[in-house]
C-alpha cells in the first residue's frame, strides 16, 4: 500500500496565519485599554479623586445606621432644673412629643410644670440680701423678688444634622445625635416675694432673715426657645435624652419697692429675661423599627 506525502504548508499559508494571530492579539489588546478607564474609575482611589474635584458626592459615611427616627413618634418623660436662678431653687417635671418627619427633622411639643417650693426653696442668697438690707436700716421695706417658673408649654422645630457612634472601651458602640431646637412658648412665671422675718427682726434665735410672702402673682409670658440635645441609643425604641434650652422673654424689670420723691412707686421699664431649661429624660419611639442585624 502506498500512501501520499503530507503536503508541507506554503510560504503564503504560514505568512497568513502569523497574520491572524497579530491581529487577533492587537484586537486583545486593544479591547484591555477600552476598558481600563472603566474598571480604574472603579478603584476607591479614583473615587476620591472624583470626589475631591467636586465631580460627585461622597457617600454618607455612617452605614447601617443602627437607629432610625424617620416617620416615628416619640414620646419623652423628663425632668430638670433651672440652674440659672440666683434666688430660689426650681425643679421642674414634663413631657415631650414629637414626630420625626426624617432622620434629621422632627416637630415637637414639650409641657412642663415645676412646684412652686415657697420657703424652702428660697437660697443663701436671698437670705443674706433680706439680712443684710434689715442690718442696715432697721426700718427697711426691702424685699428681694423671686421669679421662677411653675408652667410651660413650648413648641419647637428639631433639627439634627449629626449622628456619631462612640466606641466604648473596644466593649461595645453606642450610637448618638446632636440636635438643635428653635420655637416659640409661653411661660407661666409665679412672682414671689422675700421680706424681712418678724421673728429675725424679733431677735429669736436660730430665726431664718427671710420669710416668703404668701399671696404670690402668675404672669404668662411669651418665649423665644433655643436650644441643643443629644440622644444615646441604648435599644432601637428607647433613648437617654440631655438636652439644654433658653427661654428668652421680655418683662417688667424686679420690683424692689422703689419709691420717687412724692411717694409714689418707681416705674418699671421692661426687661430681657432668660429662663435656662437643662432636661434628662428617657425617650420612647413608636412604631417599632425593622430590627438591623448589627449595631455598628
Amino acid at each position: 500500500m502506498t500512501t501520499s506525502p503530507v503536503p508541507r504548508p506554503t510560504r503564503s499559508r504560514l505568512v497568513s496565519n502569523r497574520l491572524v494571530s497579530t491581529l487577533s492579539l492587537a484586537l486583545g489588546l486593544l479591547g484591555l485599554l477600552a476598558s481600563a478607564p472603566a474598571q480604574a474609575k472603579d478603584h476607591p482611589a479614583e473615587q476620591a479623586l472624583d470626589e475631591l474635584a467636586g465631580k460627585k458626592a461622597a457617600p454618607n459615611l455612617i452605614q447601617n445606621k443602627f437607629f432610625v427616627k424617620a416617620n416615628r413618634f416619640e414620646i419623652a418623660p423628663m425632668g430638670g432644673y433651672v440652674p440659672n436662678n440666683s434666688f430660689v431653687s426650681n425643679p421642674y417635671g414634663g413631657a415631650v412629643a414629637a414626630y420625626h418627619f426624617s432622620d434629621t427633622f422632627a416637630a415637637e411639643g414639650a409641657f412642663l410644670y415645676a412646684p412652686n417650693t415657697g420657703a424652702s426653696g428660697v437660697k443663701g442668697l436671698t437670705q443674706t440680701l433680706v439680712g443684710i438690707a434689715y442690718e442696715g436700716n432697721k426700718s427697711t421695706t426691702f424685699r428681694q423678688p423671686l421669679d421662677r417658673l411653675q408652667l410651660g408649654a413650648i413648641f419647637s422645630a428639631r433639627w439634627a444634622p449629626v449622628y456619631g457612634k462612640i466606641n466604648l472601651i473596644g466593649e461595645g458602640v453606642l450610637n448618638f445625635d446632636v440636635y438643635g431646637t428653635a420655637g416659640v412658648g409661653l411661660l407661666l412665671i409665679t412672682k414671689d416675694y422675700a421680706s424681712v422675718n418678724p421673728d429675725y427682726a424679733a431677735g429669736v434665735d436660730g430665726a431664718a432673715p427671710a420669710v416668703v410672702e404668701t399671696n404670690p402673682v402668675t404672669a404668662a409670658n411669651p418665649a423665644l426657645n433655643l436650644g441643643i440635645g443629644f440622644d444615646f441609643f441604648i435599644t432601637q425604641s428607647i433613648a437617654l435624652k440631655i438636652d439644654a434650652r433658653s427661654e428668652f422673654y421680655v418683662a417688667d424689670e424686679p420690683d424692689y419697692g422703689n419709691k420717687l420723691p412724692d411717694g409714689s412707686p418707681e416705674p418699671l421699664e421692661k426687661r430681657l429675661y432668660n429662663t435656662f431649661l437643662t432636661t434628662g429624660g428617657i425617650s420612647i419611639f413608636i412604631p417599632k423599627m425593622k430590627p438591623r442585624l448589627f449595631n455598628f
